[in-house]
């Protein structure tokens, strides 16, 4: 170990104090070590901080609980080290504020829709506000879910239940009107062409079956099948 230098990783910095006052900031790479100074090393890389469910109060009054992660990593050393002695729990803080103000005018029903469109952007601009302060710049905040009440759930299941439903007997309608309006047209073409009767009688009579006509009857109902 060289104790007169100081080798910064890659992805780092260090912040360089004597006599309680900043010196200087170093960037990644090996410094000559300054006696008496101290040194604080800061992570630069992307990190998460994940938010535990939050409970959010909807615009009709319903609770709704929202999980969340942000994005973040260390915009201002400086900042981050000096103006707050805990610089990520103002970042969580504020991103709690942010869901709360961001969901509570949405309403129960366009939460309870799946990948209903949430403003996203507006959380993350709020939560990013208040992170730059104390050096910490937010990349996003990620909303995973969205947990409904157990009682809204089931409402909304049955509901879609009661749609799909309503849709299939809709559909089951509409082919039995099919079937009705051809056995209706179909009825009026034997009664306009009784010939057509007697070929579809013929047609109609099972194979092995002997069929008896009576020449020149003048009614095709006079006519037997044994």
């Amino acid at each position: 170990m060289n104790l007169f230098a100081i080798t910064i990783d890659a992805r780092e910095c260090a912040l360089r104090y004597r006599h309680g006052r900043l010196e200087q900031v170093l960037p990644a790479g090996r410094h000559r070590r300054v006696r008496g100074s101290r040194y604080v090393r800061i992570d630069l890389r992307d990190a998460l901080l994940a938010l535990s469910p939050q409970e959010v109060m909807t615009s009709d009054a319903v609770p709704v609980k929202v999980t969340a992660t942000v994005r973040w990593s260390v915009g201002d050393p400086v900042a981050f080290v000096e103006q707050s002695t805990d610089p990520l729990g103002t970042v969580y803080l504020a991103a709690q504020v942010a869901l709360r103000d961001a969901l509570a005018g949405a309403s129960v029903e366009a939460l309870s829709v799946r990948g209903a469109a949430l403003p996203v952007e507006q959380i993350t601009g709020a939560t990013a506000a208040v992170a730059a302060r104390v050096g910490v710049e937010v990349s996003e905040v990620v909303v995973k879910d969205v947990i409904l009440p157990a009682e809204v759930r089931h409402a909304a299941a049955e509901l879609v239940t009661a749609r799909h439903r309503g849709a299939a007997q809709l559909e089951t309608a509409r082919a039995e009107t099919a079937a009705l309006r051809s056995l209706a047209n179909g009825a009026k073409l034997l009664d306009a062409h009784p010939a057509l009767a007697q070929l579809r009688m013929v047609q109609s009579v099972p194979v092995g079956t002997q069929l008896v006509l009576r020449v020149g009857a003048p009614d095709p109902t006079t006519q037997s099948v044994q």
